[in-house]
């Protein structure tokens, strides 16, 4: 058996519809909609299976969206192939499936957390004031020297390494603009993207802050299996540290090229992303070609899994 690690995709990887097909099929998958509705007191799952889009779009609504639709495709895999990891991990948002998937948090507690989560990253900064670009093609340390000139007295700071040569910035609109004009001067590729926040900067202390309040009142259990966090890149195992680590997730970026790297040091020769999309499969083969990679969306991926 090959040793398998579970990754949770973030926001951005919602679509109407997710979740639909395995919660028809699927009792473990139906369940999982059902707490989340019931823990919310709304229907999320109508939101997911029929939208509408712009609804589904809103942060918080898309993060226990991604959040209930990853946990429901874990419960169908391991009910229907009995499939086990040794470690887990998830991209930002990802990051509290991962923990619900480790059994450190109940899930009822999760979907309601990262609803508050996602209103408290929205408000933290007014909209328009903030923004994110993708940087294409640069290594870290030229992002990280950008981001140093170009913020004239502003926030600017890289907030996702996602694999070599593609590195998301964030900080106040303006600072993004000129980092983008600069690296279009410069030859390179960079793309403003359509978020409405400036996620993962030092601009979302705040939402950090009162999100430190809300996971005060939950418990969190041992972890059954180690989590690589956002903020170390590395395995956590202590459930003491786990609200300290969810709390600075927020305001800082998410090392997630060197949290799969670690992953493959460790062993890991099989990962398999659980939830809506495929981008952390599309990221994975360009940072560790050599782990095999599958995804578990609907009901047609889950029968390409190997048994």
């Amino acid at each position: 058996m090959k040793q398998t690690a579970f990754i949770f995709p973030g926001q951005g990887s919602q679509s109407v519809g997710m979740g639909k097909e395995l919660s028809e099929n699927f009792r473990a998958a139906r369940e999982v909609f059902e707490e989340a509705d019931d823990a919310l007191r709304f229907s999320i799952s109508t939101l997911c299976f029929q939208g509408p889009d712009d609804a589904l779009k809103l942060t918080e609504n898309t993060q226990p969206a991604i959040l209930t639709t990853s946990i429901a495709a874990l419960r169908v895999l391991e009910t229907e192939k009995g499939v086990r990891s040794i470690l887990a991990a998830g991209h930002s948002l990802g990051e509290y499936s991962a923990l619900v998937a480790s059994g450190a948090l109940d899930f009822a507690d999760a979907v309601r957390t990262v609803r508050l989560r996602g209103r408290f990253m929205q408000e933290a900064v007014p909209v328009g004031e903030g923004a994110m670009a993708a940087v294409l093609g640069m290594e870290r340390e030229q992002v990280e020297k950008l981001c140093q000139e170009e913020a004239s007295g502003e926030v600017l700071s890289p907030a996702n390494f996602n694999c070599p040569g593609q590195i998301v910035i964030s900080g106040h609109a303006k600072a993004v603009d000129r980092a983008i004009e600069r690296i279009k001067k410069e030859g390179k590729k960079a793309v403003l993207l359509p978020v409405s926040a400036p996620f993962h900067s030092p601009l979302m202390e705040p939402a950090g802050v009162r999100l430190e309040e809300e996971l005060e009142e939950i418990s969190i259990h041992d972890l059954s299996v180690p989590v690589v966090t956002n903020v170390e890149a590395e395995p956590n195992t202590s459930k003491d540290r786990v609200k300290r680590l969810l709390v600075a997730q927020v305001s800082s970026p998410v090392r997630w090229e060197e949290s799969m790297r670690r992953m493959a040091e460790k062993g890991i020769e099989r990962m398999i992303e659980i939830g809506p999309g495929k981008v952390l499969s599309g990221l994975m083969r360009r940072i560790e070609p050599a782990v095999e990679i599958f995804n578990i969306e609907d009901v047609k991926t889950l029968k390409k899994l190997p048994d």
